[in-house]
């Protein structure tokens, strides 16, 4: 595998199909904003050509927000039926594992040719950058053994789940009910250091330490008691994969109480208006609660 065309040239998007093309593999950038796309292919791309570059790539990489717009690229705007023959449609957006089991039977409905590849990823724009993704694969053996490579240089290490499509985004699931819980309880935690007047670095420094850390709370923790700064993720990023976990477990009829919880509490961070924060400042809540914010 070595042409490929990676749709989704967002925070992730963009440094994932950098490490591609750094390398060796040629990428053709695809994006909603056309002026990104020119700017990733350095020069701007006709449709003809696109069309033309389709038909030849080994594969299409997606990383866009949501299942809607994988949707819409692959069939409202033709992408399945320009992929040449055999090609990989590799899926490694955040999606409910439902959707993504339903996006592979629509594709093969289609062109039965194709090979999809469910493959959601954790690490965020930092591992992105580094090359150094978590990659939760599920798919055929012959598609996962051809996307391998390309596995290699985006991240650090390549689980497969299974065979079936949707087993991927299904191990995502449960990687986010974790991270979604471990971010909620972090601000929990030093919230209530707040409150009972413990300096919030000492309390920071003592935890992190000790049994209760975790990677969480050392990577989140810091920027909880600093003011609000970049965005490493959104708030607004976790309102939606802790949707995807909490609606997971309901179809498989798994209960999952903290995960309901952390949503809630992410939810009622965006509605105040502070979606587009960083999540670490899920923290704001609490004091909000607390009488302290």
């Amino acid at each position: 595998m070595r042409n490929i065309a990676f749709a989704g040239l967002g925070a992730m998007g963009w440094p994932m199909a950098s490490q591609m093309k750094a390398g060796g593999f040629q990428v053709l950038g695809i994006d909603a904003l056309e002026q990104k796309a020119q700017e990733f292919n350095g020069q701007a791309i006709s449709t003809e050509e696109e069309s033309r570059y389709f038909a030849s790539c080994e594969a299409l990489f997606l990383m866009v927000v949501n299942a809607d717009q994988v949707r819409s690229l692959l069939f409202e705007k033709g992408v399945v039926e320009s992929l040449g023959q055999g090609a990989c449609i590799v899926q490694m957006s955040t999606i409910a594992p439902d959707d993504a089991a339903a996006m592979a039977r629509d594709v093969a409905a289609v062109r039965p040719d194709l090979r999809y590849v469910d493959a959601p990823v954790s690490g965020g724009v930092v591992g992105a950058r580094a090359g150094e993704l978590t990659i939760m694969a599920s798919g055929e053996d012959d598609a996962l053994a051809r996307c391998r490579p390309a596995f290699e240089v985006l991240g650090k290490a390549v689980y497969e789940a299974g065979e079936q499509p949707g087993q991927g985004s299904a191990m995502k699931a449960v990687n986010q009910l974790l991270c979604g819980v471990h971010i909620a309880a972090a601000a929990e935690a030093l919230s209530l250091a707040e409150k009972n007047g413990i300096d919030a670095l000492l309390m920071l420094s003592m935890v992190t330490g000790s049994a209760a850390s975790s990677w969480m709370l050392k990577d989140r923790g810091p920027r909880m008691i600093a003011e609000p700064g970049d965005v490493t993720s959104a708030i607004d990023i976790f309102c939606k994969d802790m949707g995807i976990v909490c609606d997971s477990a309901k179809a498989s009829k798994a209960f999952t109480p903290l995960a309901e919880t952390a949503r809630q509490l992410f939810v009622s961070s965006s509605q105040r208006g502070e979606g587009q924060l960083d999540d670490s400042q899920l923290i704001r809540t609490y004091r909000l609660l607390n009488g302290t914010g």
